[in-house]
């Protein structure tokens, strides 16, 4: 049975506390989640309802022969509840495990499958089906840009491993649903160009800087203009590593103007990669 809840409000109370499991979340934050800043007189009592009907749920899951009830699962502590769940048996605790891996690892390759690993336990925009009061509205953000860092770092990795081809997909529908994404826009072009869509990869940045002039009011940073010209110039800094190695030596330490670095420091040294930083 799935113990998540259809009602809206039951349903935000479970989002605050499983987010939060095996932490107290104090009654006012659940109250101030629910009914904002100006909770009516009753709310303390609806809350409690709401409580109850989460247990109810729970007993029905767990069965009559469980060896915890709904209240050691759903506790009521230190005038707020906690939610008492097995360490290791959500999602997000999973998804920060395998990205910590990734970070830690010393092969790209390795890498790029944990980044996987991690980016395929999300389905969908975080909370979508919940309603967002203050405290939910913090974590939605806080998942949001964990999950668009991974994708920066998996992107990045990819492209150093030639992987351009395989990204190709992804990146295009993200450069549609994240137009002033600097890095991914940056990570797109790069793609492109290696595809030998040039033409593309110039449109791209053109509809990125347009898109920021007459959003922001701004050009794009000085890195996507690098990136640009190294485009225009079908530059060696662009192409997947070991063809730019075959092209400017194997012992070149020519300088990237977008790599922040030498094209030879490794992966451990720096955990960045080999591709034009654009962020």
């Amino acid at each position: 049975m799935n113990i998540v809840p259809t009602a809206g409000k039951p349903r935000q109370i479970f989002a605050v506390l499983a987010l939060n499991a095996n932490n107290i979340v104090p009654v006012r934050v659940l109250i101030e989640e629910v009914w904002g800043e100006r909770p009516p007189r009753s709310a303390g009592t609806t809350l409690q309802t709401y409580v109850l009907q989460l247990r109810k749920r729970l007993a029905v899951a767990l069965g009559r022969n469980a060896s915890r009830s709904p209240k050691d699962l759903l506790v009521t502590a230190n005038g707020g509840y906690l939610l008492s769940v097995p360490a290791g048996s959500r999602d997000i605790e999973d998804f920060d495990r395998l990205t910590g891996r990734a970070r830690r690892a010393g092969d790209p390759a390795e890498a790029f499958r944990l980044f996987n690993q991690a980016l395929a336990l999300w389905r969908g925009s975080t909370l979508v089906d919940v309603p967002i009061g203050h405290t939910l509205e913090r974590e939605v953000v806080r998942l949001e840009e964990t999950r668009t860092k991974t994708l920066h770092e998996r992107n990045e990795i990819g492209l150093q491993l030639g992987l351009h081809a395989e990204l190709l997909g992804e990146l295009a529908a993200l450069s549609r649903s994240n137009p002033m994404d600097e890095t991914i826009q940056g990570h797109f072009i790069v793609a492109l160009y290696r595809m030998g869509r040039t033409l593309d990869a110039l449109e791209t940045y053109q509809r990125l800087r347009r898109t920021m002039v007459e959003e922001l009011g701004l050009e794009p940073s000085d890195r996507l203009r690098e990136l640009q010209r190294a485009v225009l110039a079908s530059s060696p800094e662009l192409d997947v590593p070991a063809a730019r190695r075959r092209r400017l030596g194997a012992a070149s330490r020519q300088e990237c103007p977008m790599c922040g670095g030498n094209f030879i420091r490794g992966w451990r040294a720096r955990q960045e990669l080999m591709v034009p930083r654009v962020s």
